[in-house]
This record gives C-alpha cells, structure tokens and sequence, in this order.
C-alpha cells in the first residue's frame, strides 16, 4: 500500500519516503498556507545576512537569510527583502551597501537587525568603508555592493547586488538558520 501523508501539515519524519508513485506531496490549503509555507521554506538551512549602510552618519541595517551567489562575471549576489521592511527603502537610496555574512555566535545580533523596534546596532561592532558600506565586525564574509536592479515578487523584492569589493575569513564558521532555529554546522 503506498504510503501518504495524513494531514499534509505535519512534518513528515524524515526518512519516510512514500512508494514509487505516490509522492505524498499534497495541496497547499489557503487556511494555513503562511504556516505550511514557512514550516515547508524552513526545511533548507541558510546563511544570515545583515545588510547595511550608513545614513546621516549612522549605521542603517536590517537582517535577511534569502541570499545567494548569482554570478562570478560580473560579481553579482541577491538579497530578498519583505515588502513591508521601513528600512529597506532608506537602504536602497544609498550609494553603497555592505553586505556581512553572519558568523556562528551571531545570532543576537541578526536578531537586533530583525527588530522592529529599538537601537539595532546597540551593542553591535562594525566599521565602514569609505563608500559607506556597514559591516559586522567577526562576520565571516564583507561584500561591498551597489544595487544593480530590483524585482518584485509575490511579497518580496530580489534585490540583485553588484559586488565591488571583498573581505572574507573561510575558517569562520557561519551562522546557520533551518527550521526557525539557529544552529551549527557540524565537520563530517
């Protein structure tokens, strides 16, 4: 008998593979498609990233984990960034952006830049470069950007990133998010 999901938003243990021709993939109900979706989003690990800049002198930042190399020629990465982010419009006017890509033991700070509310880089360490890029200090990877075009998508934009320049520390471990959780990547 082939095997099925019976309530398609449980998680299925893993290693539960259905029988060849049941896929057990069912239908994503409208009632709790948020929940089904970022449980489903959830299952693929990520970096984190803190995206900033300064503006006015100061340090304008916000956290996001949808990134990834687009191209090396040109250099170019991508960022998603929620419509309803009231940072991400200051960000976009500025000339430069940096782009840290969070270290293992930095998840109080993207938890900072994921506020709504309060000093974000309270606490926080960072420099600039002299184009006005903001970077976390201790974050495994620095990429010095300028945006090179924006689509909007669903609830979403893809910011697409040129890079200009770059600083990156490989043994660093990074910060790794899967399944609502912070955690660490383990040597095999």
């Amino acid at each position: 008998m082939p095997s099925v999901l019976s309530d398609p938003t449980q998680p299925r243990a893993a290693g539960n593979r259905p029988e060849q021709g049941d896929t057990a993939v069912r239908e994503i109900e409208s009632v709790n498609a948020t929940e089904q979706l970022r449980r489903a989003f959830g299952c693929f690990p990520s970096g984190v990233t803190a995206l900033c800049a300064r503006r006015g002198g100061h340090p304008l930042g916000l956290a996001a984990s949808s990134f990834t190399s687009v191209s090396m020629d040109p250099p170019l990465v991508s960022v998603c960034v929620q419509h309803t982010s009231t940072t991400w419009p200051k960000l976009r006017a500025l000339p430069r952006l940096g782009v840290s890509v969070l270290a293992e033991g930095q998840d109080e700070i993207c938890g900072r830049l994921a506020s709504r509310s309060g000093d974000r880089f309270a606490g926080v360490d960072w420099c600039a470069s002299a184009s006005g890029g903001v970077f976390v200090e201790g974050a495994t990877l620095w990429l010095d950007c300028t945006v090179r075009e924006e689509v909007t998508c669903g609830d979403h934009n893809i910011v697409l990133l040129q890079v200009h320049g770059l600083s990156a520390a490989p043994d660093t471990a990074p910060l790794v998010f899967h399944g609502s959780k912070y955690r660490r990547l383990a040597s095999l």
